[in-house]
């Protein structure tokens, strides 16, 4: 056990209110309980019995990987603002081979959590049957969705706003003097897919002015992953494009790989834009200029209304779009001679 005097030093307070603290007396303010609490855990002493804080329940996070680094991020923050809310987290990863989303549904259900937050899972697939999020509702489970939108599930949905992210991102490009700019994205019958389909379109309508049927040529379907990103890419590029913006960072690692297959250099020739601004892309060669999905808002948003249906006061059922915000880096530039 810690002496009281390391507690006190780490904590800044004296030796009287940390033995106050430990003690559970009173007469101390939250914040300074709060700083002695900090203390324990920063020199890696176990809390007493007295000071540990009970859960509010479980809940559950359905991710679809952790492959990608967005998930984790999106994990990490709705984990810590479900653990501010006394809530114990429950994360259910699907990998191939793993259990279902409905597999993990039916043991969220099993060990009585209190809600489930779903990230990028069946509710963001056009073809997915939806039913099962009806199922859910109809036991009173209080549930919320991220990026993906499902009409007629009367749950919050907290999404990034894809059409906006492409128009920024092609606004960009033109800035730099960009005309061919090609659009790397993952299978269309996805929700945000679909989105970033519409928005890339419209934005090249707007700022450059091409029919529709002319824009939509410079979109490559392909699958969410670096390979997918290398191949959408090789395509555009035979077409003659100068830039190409990517449904994921992953996707835009694989734009940029394969530019360099092709002798072409990174932003010399080729200018990538990545969506997502996961972490460590910052430190990618070139670091990747992208467009940032505003994870932590939107995690927070989603634990607060899953809170709130938890306490019997849920936020009204609707669609909330969160602004994405471009991030210039260095994999963009001018548009080559």
């Amino acid at each position: 056990m810690a002496t009281l005097a390391q507690i006190a030093a780490e904590a800044r307070v004296s030796e009287a209110t940390v033995s106050r603290v430990l003690n559970s007396k009173p007469g101390v303010s939250e914040s300074t309980r709060q700083a002695v609490i900090t203390a324990l855990d920063v020199l890696g002493y176990e809390r007493p019995t007295q000071l540990r804080q009970r859960s509010a329940g479980l809940v559950g996070l359905v991710v679809p990987e952790l492959e990608n680094p967005i998930f984790p991020a999106f994990a990490q923050v709705i984990e810590d603002a479900l653990a501010r809310r006394r809530f114990t987290p429950v994360l259910c990863t699907q990998s191939p081979g793993s259990l279902s989303e409905d597999e993990y549904v039916e043991s969220l259900l099993d060990h009585g959590v209190a809600g489930i937050i779903f990230v990028s899972g069946k509710h963001a697939d056009t073809r997915a049957d939806h039913d099962r999020y009806r199922v859910l509702l109809e036991r009173g489970l209080p549930v919320v969705f991220i990026n993906g939108y499902v009409d007629g599930i009367d749950a919050p949905f907290i999404s990034a706003d894809d059409r906006v992210a492409m128009d920024i991102a092609v606004a960009h490009l033109c800035h730099l003097g960009h005309r061919r700019i090609g659009l790397a994205i993952g299978p269309a019958r996805f929700m945000p897919s679909a989105r970033k389909h519409e928005g890339f379109v419209a934005a090249l309508r707007r700022h450059l002015g091409l029919p529709e049927a002319e824009a939509r040529s410079w979109i490559a379907e392909t699958i969410f992953s670096v390979e997918g990103g290398a191949a959408a890419t090789t395509q555009l590029l035979e077409q003659g494009a100068t830039a190409v913006v990517c449904g994921s960072d992953m996707m835009a690692i694989g734009a940029i790989r394969a530019a360099r297959a092709q002798g072409l250099t990174v932003p010399g020739d080729v200018s990538v834009v990545g969506f997502d601004d996961s972490p460590l892309v910052a430190f990618l060669d070139p670091p990747l200029t992208t467009v940032r999905q505003p994870v932590a808002p939107m995690g927070g948003t989603a634990v607060a209304a899953l809170a709130d249906a938890i306490g019997g006061d849920p936020v009204a059922s609707r669609e909330y779009l969160f602004a994405p915000e471009l991030i210039m880096r260095s994999s963009t530039g001018p548009v080559p001679a």
